[in-house]
């Protein structure tokens, strides 16, 4: 199709826990004034309470660009530093938080929270996580549930790229992404089956709703799904990350594929689906093992470097990215491969405080300070 509107907008939202900065330990009652001071200085963005009284969840305005993103990150994690800081907390950008208890957390009083717990029990007690999700919005809704489905084969890729929590309760878990387990207890996770026209998920809807398992299409926790409410595709797969730059290129390779799947969906070359099982086995491998996982290859059998795949992937992409402006940011996801994820930092850091001869718990408060000082950076 000649012509074809391939303009992106885009939205993030990024859930963040409050801390004490004395004990490191989450909040479990923080000062009610760090979300009024929000919503007071939030301006075009929002910031609101989650299902934890110790969280705090941030959603940007639409943004037209990679380099409005930008913006508007700093501003919101500016936002919430500065209003927990006013209230004698502090915030950290990691999607567990390394030592914390479920036991000791209070759900906001809300009746979509208590609603929530009554019919899921301990599984949703236990949930102390934190995401990142990020809107794209684009084309009409067949498009977009066409691009939602060949997305799916680059969920583990993002999901290595991303992954902020290989701590649990106290615990080195040995993944680099254990908000996956605990999320994945709960229906109407982790991927989508493929899906090839906005008629053919408005009908999969309607049998959930006539079965009266859901009210509505924001109770389907997919990694990938279309807003209930925009209309955007929503990234949910990935860890939130610590680093400011680790999140802009989350965007940026989400955009930059979004605009890629658009070009081939209108010329009609799109490519065939593989395996949901074989995307699934990936996608483990992405949150067991991050950046070093070894995934299998869909395109030519056989396993593959991450750190290859990404490669390919960023060069793939180079024309997408000079239109949307953004290749420095694309090109971080090869400093991430090189460098680490904030698993990896989290863990490295652990292991090093641990041979210096500090105990676990002293290791995980040095590792709390660490995520501290990186959600400070870069705003």
């Amino acid at each position: 199709m000649k012509n074809a509107d391939l303009s992106i907008t885009l939205g993030v939202e990024e859930e963040f826990f409050l801390v004490d900065p004395e004990t490191r330990d989450m909040l479990a009652d923080p000062d009610p004034g760090i979300f009024e001071f929000c919503e007071a200085h939030a301006g075009a963005h929002k910031a609101v309470p989650e299902m934890l009284r110790s969280q705090i969840e941030t959603n940007t305005r639409v943004c037209h660009s990679v380099r409005e993103v930008r913006e508007a990150l700093c501003e919101t994690r500016g936002l919430v530093v500065e209003a927990a800081a006013s209230r004698g907390a502090a915030v950290i950008a990691a999607s567990t938080h390394p030592f914390a208890v479920w036991q000791a957390q209070l759900t906001t009083p809300r009746k979509r929270y208590e609603d929530f717990e009554m019919t899921y029990q301990e599984a949703v007690r236990r949930y102390l996580v934190g995401g990142m999700h990020v809107h794209a919005g684009f084309g009409d809704a067949d498009a977009r549930i066409r691009v939602m489905t060949a997305m799916r084969r680059y969920l583990p890729i993002l999901l290595a790229l991303s992954t902020s929590s290989p701590f649990n309760q106290g615990n080195n878990t040995g993944y680099k992404s254990y908000r996956q387990c605990l999320i994945g207890v709960l229906p109407r996770t982790s991927l989508p089956n493929p899906l090839y026209s906005a008629a053919e998920y408005e009908a999969l809807l309607d049998n959930y709703r006539r079965m009266h398992f859901i009210s509505d299409g924001s109770e389907l926790w997919w990694d990938i799904r279309p807003s209930q409410h925009y209309p955007t595709v929503e990234l949910r797969i990935c860890d939130l990350c610590t680093l400011l730059e680790d999140a802009l290129c989350i965007v940026a390779l989400y955009a930059c594929l979004v605009r890629m799947l658009m070009r081939q969906h209108y010329a009609g070359e799109l490519p065939g689906e593989p395996l949901t099982e074989i995307i699934a086995e990936n996608r483990w491998l992405a949150q067991r093992y991050g950046v070093l996982a070894f995934l299998g290859n869909t395109a030519d059998g056989g396993r593959s470097d991450i750190g290859d795949l990404v490669a390919q992937l960023v060069e793939t992409l180079g024309e997408d990215a000079e239109a949307l402006d953004c290749e420095r940011e694309l090109r971080q996801a090869l400093d991430i491969v090189a460098n680490g994820s904030g698993a990896d930092r989290q863990t490295d850091l652990f292991r090093l405080r641990v041979l210096e001869g500090d105990s676990d718990r002293e290791a995980l408060v040095s590792v709390v300070d660490q995520i501290l000082a990186e959600t400070r950076s870069g705003i």
